[in-house]
């Protein structure tokens, strides 16, 4: 049913261990995800938006069970499931599939197109014979636009484009029927001249198939045509979420305002000046209180001690930030311990 919650994340965590100390004994863990909650919705385009190592490919690796979380739970059509290995994973990666950002690595360089696809049919129990096999091939390099099919059901992966390897891999992902879909920074190794293409097909096939897509970017820009909704994510922690067009006109967090004014805007008559606000924050040290603020233009004294709570903005927005709870009238505390 369209609309309906088929995979969410709930208060996800995950801290990564260093296998061993060497000479100065036991590392501090790399705090990478920290009680992130998510949910998609059969048929929707929801993106996840965030700089270079916040923390987003995790929460990707997390909801398809690539990592055990540390804390928290995933949930498939509202049944929490821990699926690592064996017939309970190969049962859930038949129903939620990770496309990855390198098409080349993600593809065997010895195997032809043909394999790739063919194998997930195989193991899934898909194909009843091998002319059964080779039709419904032939119909997933039809879906991704690679026609004529007999072209290229016989090439290896560095006889394609970038492009094509990608939709050899959507194709791929596609071959189980999946009901969730998490594409990770898909059309970021891709020519400029093609992401438009590959993007522009992935919503044509959630929009057919009515399955819930995970779109996973640094380029807010992006998302803002192609997501319905955009989340936010920065050193680990959601800060904010609402629906594209909103979020994106009227940022309320200090660092959704920060990307929106670093992304090229053909509209923007006058370029805004660059500002430097420093760099992000180590995960294996994070900053007390709101992760943001030793960058944040506005920080109150409260977001160096306090994590600040969900700020329920209307309109199915929300942010975590102690300045837009001042704005809605709420308490905003002085300051006091400090909280990672």
């Amino acid at each position: 049913m369209s609309g309906e919650i088929v995979l969410q994340g709930r208060n996800l965590t995950k801290h990564f261990i260093a296998a061993r100390g060497g000479r100065w004994g036991r590392r501090p863990p790399v705090r990478a995800v920290e009680e992130v909650s998510l949910a998609l919705r059969a048929g929707r385009v929801s993106a996840l938006v965030g700089e270079s190592g916040c923390g987003k490919s995790t929460v990707a690796r997390l909801l398809a069970q690539v990592y055990p979380a540390t804390s928290g739970e995933v949930l498939l059509r509202g049944e929490a499931v821990r699926a690592h290995r064996g017939a309970a994973f190969r049962d859930y990666r038949r129903q939620v599939q990770l496309i990855f950002q390198d098409p080349f690595a993600s593809l065997n360089p010895f195997h032809r197109v043909r394999y790739h696809l063919a194998r997930p049919l195989r193991v899934h129990g898909h194909a009843r014979s091998d002319a059964h096999e080779r039709e419904l091939v032939a119909e997933l390099l039809e879906r991704v636009s690679l026609t004529p099919v007999e072209q290229f059901m016989d090439k290896l992966p560095h006889e394609l484009s970038g492009g094509q390897r990608q939709r050899v891999a959507i194709a791929r992902a596609l071959a189980v029927r999946p009901i969730a879909l998490i594409a990770d920074e898909p059309v970021s190794m891709l020519d400029v001249s093609i992401r438009l293409g590959v993007l522009r097909l992935l919503e044509k096939l959630a929009d057919e198939s009515g399955m819930a897509l995970l779109y996973i970017t640094h380029d807010i820009a992006g998302a803002r045509y192609f997501a319905e909704d955009i989340t936010v994510m920065y050193a680990g922690r959601l800060i904010e979420s609402g629906p594209s067009e909103a979020l994106t006109q009227s940022p309320r967090h200090p660092y959704t305002r920060l990307l929106v004014e670093s992304a090229p805007d053909p509209d923007r008559v006058t370029p805004r000046e660059a500002k430097r606000h420093g760099e992000p924050p180590s995960l294996v040290d994070p900053p007390g209180g709101c992760r943001f603020h030793p960058r944040c233009p506005v920080a109150l004294p409260a977001c160096s001690t306090r994590v600040p709570g969900r700020t329920e903005l209307g309109d199915g927005r929300w942010t975590h930030c102690w300045q837009a709870e001042r704005e809605a009238g709420g308490a905003v505390p002085a300051g006091g311990t400090t909280a990672q």
